[in-house]
């Protein structure tokens, strides 16, 4: 099991001298009221910590450069209490390399009538105080979140929970390390692309080994440790006795626990594999690669590492809810429902389950081995998203498609398969008409909590192209949509 780092958002309030020592003392009395509320909410996924009233140039550089520097900051909130000259922030905000969030509240949800002043007035300066950050932000190119209304608001509060998530996983996802057990699947082209491009762009490391690597690994796994892994399956999953085969089973339990100690002694969160790369070994691991995404790991199937990646981003965002590797297997083109049957050969996450999975042992056409261990299952319903990630050459691109997975009446007695049913937006049609212009991936993240908001912020951060396919979408401008982009990454590229 992954263990969720320990994260905070500083709290850093813009301010100036010329008020006097007075407004600035109560500026930071505001400050912690703020913090202090948002502390005591169960509602936010991290803490928020106080930094600093700062009311020149160079502390607002000292605060941005210690930002950066500390590995507990996922990212950094400002509010303009008073009106904060843009020119201080120019320096700090090109130093910024965290995630930021703009939050443009006050103290008071209400104007005081029969006491508003002068003196109030420039204590509370943020309707035009954070006009004046947001022109200098937006002068400089500065990507951020910007959130208006009452800071108690929970509209609000809401806002500021969803992108504590997106900045914890653009920081924890900024360094992430993949490990590719084998090569693509051959002949396959989007499961390609540039490992050095994603590096710089990215910040993600990839890296290689040979599937005999794993299978040494494998063959050295201790006993005790598959039994204990063993109590752990039964416990959690379902089993059918016509199809366990115990040796199966455990073989699965020795792939997961050589797989997860190399990717916890290397620093590797995400992983992938290859049905066509499997020296060495005696199964494609597949209930293995479930039960490690149900950990919180990445995973790509056929070397699909981009899409690992995605996973990976995806449960750092969703504190690995409802999150999994996912392929569009077939149509179901109804004259009363059209749907979609997302499911892979082997590695669908369990935390997509709307029940207790079954372990079963099945042949599988491909691999060419023994009949691996999987997990079975049925997806929930509910509203999700989709995204797949591509290189397009020149750049990457971020296709979302937001969608309806609908509770599936029927089995699959000859596909033993985990499973999931869904509608896409604007229709199952037209949505995969959008999908396929825009040249998404047949692999891709499948979230129930990520929204695509949130992979928008991603994305807009890491300056990478976005394509949103949802109810509003029409074939005529995704395509103008395309055609713009072509020419705007092009000329900025």
């Amino acid at each position: 099991m992954i263990k969720e780092k320990k994260y905070e958002l500083w709290f850093v309030t813009g301010c100036q001298s010329l008020y006097g020592e007075e407004v600035v003392q109560q500026v930071v009395a505001d400050s912690v009221r703020v913090v202090d509320f948002y502390n005591g909410l169960e509602t936010l996924p991290y803490p928020v910590k106080f930094k600093a009233v700062v009311k020149t140039e160079q502390e607002i550089l000292d605060a941005f450069v210690a930002a950066n520097a500390d590995p507990a900051c996922g990212g950094v909130i400002t509010w303009m209490h008073t009106f904060s000259p843009g020119k201080m922030w120019i320096k700090g905000l090109q130093a910024l390399k965290k995630p930021l969030l703009h939050l443009n509240t006050q103290m008071d949800q209400t104007i005081p009538w029969e006491s508003f002043d002068m003196d109030y007035m420039n204590l509370n300066q943020s309707a035009h105080g954070d006009r004046e950050f947001g022109f200098i932000a937006s002068r400089l190119r500065k990507v951020r979140k910007v959130i208006s209304g009452y800071y108690q608001a929970e509209s609000v509060i809401e806002k500021v929970a969803e992108w504590m998530n997106v900045a914890v996983a653009i920081t924890e996802v900024s360094s992430l390390k993949i490990a590719r057990f084998g090569d693509n699947m051959r002949e396959v082209a989007v499961t390609e692309g540039d490992k050095v491009e994603a590096q710089i762009k990215l910040g993600w490391t990839i890296d290689t080994y040979a599937a005999g690597d794993l299978a040494a690994l494998v063959a050295v796994v201790a006993e005790e440790k598959v039994d204990q892994l063993m109590a752990e399956y039964l416990t959690n999953y379902d089993f059918d006795e016509q199809q366990f085969d115990i040796n199966a089973v455990r073989y699965q339990a020795k792939l997961e626990i050589a797989i997860e100690e190399f990717l916890d002694e290397n620093g590797y969160t995400a992983f992938v594999t290859c049905f066509q790369d499997l020296h060495g070994l005696e199964q494609l691991p597949g209930l293995a690669a479930q039960n490690l995404m149900a950990k919180g790991y990445g995973f790509g199937g056929e070397g699909d590492w981009k899409t690992a990646g995605m996973v990976r981003l995806m449960k750092v965002m969703t504190h690995n809810q409802g999150t999994s590797f996912m392929e569009d297997y077939i149509y179901n083109f109804g004259t009363s429902q059209q749907t979609v049957l997302g499911a892979h050969m082997l590695e669908l996450c369990p935390t997509l389950s709307e029940e207790k999975p079954k372990i079963e042992v099945h042949p599988l056409f491909v691999g060419n081995r023994k009949d691996p261990a999987r997990l079975i299952f049925k997806g929930k319903a509910g509203s999700a998203v989709v995204a797949s990630l591509v290189d397009m050459g020149n750049r990457f691109r971020l296709v979302i498609n937001q969608v309806t997975a609908v509770k599936n009446p029927n089995d699959l007695p000859h596909l033993p398969v985990a499973s999931i049913l869904w509608e896409n937006q604007p229709s199952t049609t037209l949505g995969a008409e959008a999908w396929i212009l825009a040249g998404a991936g047949h692999h891709f993240g499948f979230s129930y909590h990520a929204t695509a908001e949130q992979l928008e912020l991603w994305a807009k951060t890491l300056g990478i192209e976005t394509i949103l396919i949802d109810a509003n979408t029409t074939i005529h401008t995704l395509e103008n949509e395309l055609r713009w982009n072509e020419l705007a990454y092009n000329a900025y590229k």
